[in-house]
């Protein structure tokens, strides 16, 4: 055992500052009305490449991001990132709050957006400045808003609008991530690996973005609370058990294929901290053209956590929160720039819990603390993040096998834990990521970065075998040290250039991956534990004194590839064609845990192609399809008596065609699919994981995004899917329909702001999400039943002492419906109980 036993520390930093912002005192006076003598007006200047007039209401949209909260440093945001400029009495603003505005707007549109509820509007008081009006003076023949001034000539500064938002430029991706569409939910755009961020209605591809703003508001406590929002994901693990897994269109995905900042085997291997994280992108299908291969080559999909950067504006958030069934949560989020030009950043992010879960016996103590430093000049950029988190967990619940032939008996009440109090699993991680960028040109930008990361857990106590319909089972207890290293680097260059009539994004990337793996064999600890899962027995504490806590290597693999793409764009980017391929080798190693010597090897490599095509028939419709082929590099679950065992490699493919269409504020989504790959499962006789299949996954996904009406934003979709055994070791499986995969999955989220007169700045949430009946067996003999479950909450903004206050309360699962919630690779996974969820957080 190793001395982490007690709980993670608490990381307590929180730094109180107040908001500069760019202000003049003046007098001045409309011609013929009385000089102002109390009244200060406030001039906020362009930052930014200004706009040629302010009532140009037909130049470009430009990407805002402005927190609710106070007015007044809200609309200093506004006009840094839109490149307005303001002038107006500061008395007009006194008190008054603003919902915020997040998206991509004209300038004066975004304005609008920010005084919506606030009871003023604005108009033109020059060539080119705005100012404030309240309407019921104007009615009353008596306008003090007012404000006529000169025009002002005030310097922009140098990088335009999107430098001054912290966007980098287009062949660049140090900064902040692409603006949030409509509603603030998902983001316009995502990163598409050597490609660099692109527009979602721009990508060949399925893709969504999870910003920030929808983890805090769902509270989300780690990745899998995000994509529960995703109709094309499901878990692959029970809750509560500190350990994250996902089937992406019916292929499971493992945590280990997280990607961090586009590096893979930096975050967490099995639950990476949420806090420090701006997005969750989610890539559907394979990503190994733009990407490379996962650790494992999961080709489902692929999800990549992007880092929180420091904003252009000071911010001090404290967050406390209350659990199920006894929790306590803190959390800090400190960010600052600073130089002339605020080239430098850093932003801290921390946070504790620990207490009681709502599983019987199960307490956890989780903590982390990451450090993101960020530097963006004329031409170089760089970013450096540092990371470490610890993940206790008392009697952790784990997923459960079905011997063969037992028909699954009804899941048990969720509360109930199964594992003895004295089982425990304990972990922890350090993480290094460093990315740099150095444009070359205007059009072409040198780029690298470099990750590490330093994973140790221990885990004592058993995976449950269920072996009759009465829900008796066998838990036999056992000792595994678990400790994996990890290093990854990627260089390369992105650029854009013109070839007559036709525009080319391009990428050329380098991407190598080292994995040295220590998972020596479970040590078994006395005798195996007989009980039911309706009534389950404690029996006395076992111990871990006098085994060995060694983690001898026991396997490593290299994954390294050289990919070129490039997006040819034809008239007028109605047509965006990209295409492009990697040559990658997989080499992975086994090692006799005693001997240290090597004791199996796999070699693979190949070139995989991939192709994708964009039309736009119309401004707002896109019609796209693509291709893609990739490595999959199959992986036994960590309770295969061959999970160390070393599987070559195999090719996949995938055909996808579908349509986008943007409505300006609601973002609609229709994909048809079809993904072949070698599947594997662990036979329940033997143990062991075999590849002896292949496995057909088509589907339809139909999704939805964004705020149709003001107050009003959906998120979510349907996906239909047909899994199919097409090659089986057993012929008599072909045709049948593959282990865990459901034919429909649907997740719908909405929310609803009270018009102001009744409470502003109250919100009610719901979510609902249903999975149809999947089968646990190759043969179709073993099945569990269709599941639904609905979450309801309600979310208040309001200001505390002119300090922005949200409190926030969610209820996972309110009906507290039990339930099985996935099948697949030969295991049977619970669902999440009835869960509170309460927090409260405050800017200073």
């Amino acid at each position: 055992m190793g001395d982490r036993r007690g709980g993670a520390r608490q990381a307590r930093h929180l730094t109180l500052a107040g908001a500069s912002l760019i202000a003049m005192t003046a007098v001045a006076g409309a011609q013929g009305a009385a000089p102002l003598a109390v009244d200060r007006i406030r001039l906020v200047p362009i930052t930014t490449d200004a706009p040629s007039g302010a009532g140009d209401t037909d130049m470009a949209r430009v990407p805002v991001a402005v927190p609710a909260g106070p007015l007044e440093p809200a609309l200093t945001v506004l006009a840094g990132q839109a490149g307005l400029k303001l002038a107006y009495r500061t008395a007009l603003t006194e008190g008054l709050t603003t919902r915020g505005v997040e998206g991509a707007f004209r300038p004066l549109d975004a304005l609008a957006e920010l005084l919506d509820g606030t009871g003023l509007t604005y108009r033109a008081a020059g060539p080119s400045t705005i100012t404030l009006v309240n309407p019921r003076y104007v009615q009353l023949g008596n306008e003090p808003a007012a404000v006529t001034l000169e025009e002002l000539a005030v310097e922009g500064r140098a990088g335009g609008t999107a430098r001054a938002a912290g966007l980098p430029p287009p062949t660049g991706t140090i900064g902040q991530p692409p603006v949030p569409y409509a509603g603030g939910q998902v983001a316009s755009g995502s990163r598409l690996g050597l490609l660099g961020n692109r527009n979602t209605f721009d990508q060949p591809f399925t893709a969504t973005s999870y910003t920030e703003k929808l983890i805090r508001d769902q509270q989300a406590r780690n990745v899998q609370d995000v994509v529960n929002n995703d109709p094309s994901i499901r878990t692959n693990v029970p809750a509560f058990s500190g350990i994250l897994g996902f089937f992406i269109r019916g292929f499971p995905v493992f945590a280990q294929d997280i990607a961090f900042n586009g590096l893979f085997g930096v975050a967490d291997a099995f639950n990476p901290a949420i806090e420090p994280i701006e997005r969750v992108e989610v890539l559907r299908g394979p990503s190994t053209l733009l990407s490379g291969v996962p650790p494992f080559g999961n080709i489902g999909g692929v999800i990549n956590l992007i880092p929180k950067r420091a904003l252009e504006e000071p911010l001090n958030r404290v967050t406390l929160g209350y659990a199920s069934d006894a929790q306590v949560y803190k959390a800090v989020d400190i960010s600052r720039r600073f130089g002339e030009a605020k080239e430098w950043g850093i932003r801290f992010n921390g946070a504790f819990n620990n207490g009681a879960t709502p599983i019987d016996n199960q307490s956890l103590h989780f903590g982390t603390a990451a450090l993101a430093l960020d530097y963006r000049g004329e031409r170089l950029r760089a970013a450096l993040d540092l990371g470490y988190q610890e993940l206790d967990f008392q009697s952790p619940l784990r997923n459960r096998n079905v011997a063969a032939g037992v028909r699954i008996p009804r899941a048990p009440d969720l509360t109930l834990n199964q594992h003895q109090p004295w089982e425990y699993r304990d972990s922890a991680n350090q993480q290094i990521a460093t990315r740099v960028e150095y444009d070359l040109t205007s059009d072409l930008t040198l780029y690298g970065a470099y990750g590490r990361s330093n994973f140790r857990q221990e885990y004592f106590g058993g995976v449950l075998t269920i072996f009759n319909a009465r829900g008796d089972y066998r838990d036999p207890i056992s000792y595994l040290p678990f400790h994996i290293v990890n290093r990854t680097a990627e260089a390369g260059l992105r650029g854009t250039v013109e070839t007559g009539p036709i525009r080319h994004s391009f990428g050329l990337a380098a991407v190598g991956f080292w994995q040295d793996l220590a998972q020596p064999p479970a040590q078994n600890v006395g005798p195996v534990i007989v009980s039911n899962l309706y009534d389950p027995v404690p029996v006395a504490p076992r111990s871990t004194v006098g085994l060995s806590n060694a983690t001898p290597r026991t396997s490593s693999r290299i994954n390294r590839s050289i990919a070129l793409a490039d997006t040819m764009s034809l008239f007028d980017e109605r047509v965006l064609l990209t295409v492009g391929g990697r040559w990658q080798s997989l080499d992975v190693n086994s090692y006799n845990p005693v001997t240290g010597f090597r004791s199996g090897a796999s070699e693979s490599g190949a070139f995989s192609p991939g192709i994708g095509l964009v039309v736009k028939p119309w401004e707002r419709l896109s019609l796209y399809a693509n291709y893609v082929e990739g490595l999959t590099s199959p992986a036994p679950p960590v309770n295969a008596l061959n999970a160390s065992a070393a599987f070559p490699a195999a090719v996949s493919r995938q055909t996808e065609v579908g349509a986008k269409y943007d409505f300006g504020t609601v973002g609609l989504g229709f994909a048809a699919f079809e993904i072949e790959q070698p599947f594997g499962f662990l036979d329940t006789a033997t143990q062991l994981f075999l590849v002896d299949g292949r496995q057909r996954n088509s589907g339809v996904e139909m999704t939805v995004f964004g705020e149709p009406v003001p107050g009003i934003r959906v998120l979510g979709g349907v996906s239909l899917l047909d899994g199919v055994q097409v090659r089986s070791q057993d012929p008599r499986n072909v045709g049948r329909v593959a282990v865990g995969v459901p034919e429909v999955q649907l997740n719908l989220y909405g929310e609803a702001d009270l018009p102001p007169s009744l409470l502003p700045g109250l919100s009610l949430t719901g979510r609902v999400i249903y999975t149809a009946a999947q089968y646990y067996d190759l043969a179709n003999s073993q099945k569990i039943p269709d599941w639904a479950t609905l979450d309801l909450g309600l979310r208040y903004a309001t200001l505390f002492r002119d300090r922005p206050l949200t409190l926030r309360a969610n209820v996972v699962n309110v009906t507290g419906n039990n339930y099985w919630a996935t099948t697949g690779r030969g295991i049977l996974a619970q669902g999440t109980p009835r869960t509170v969820l309460l927090s409260a957080s405050v800017d200073f």
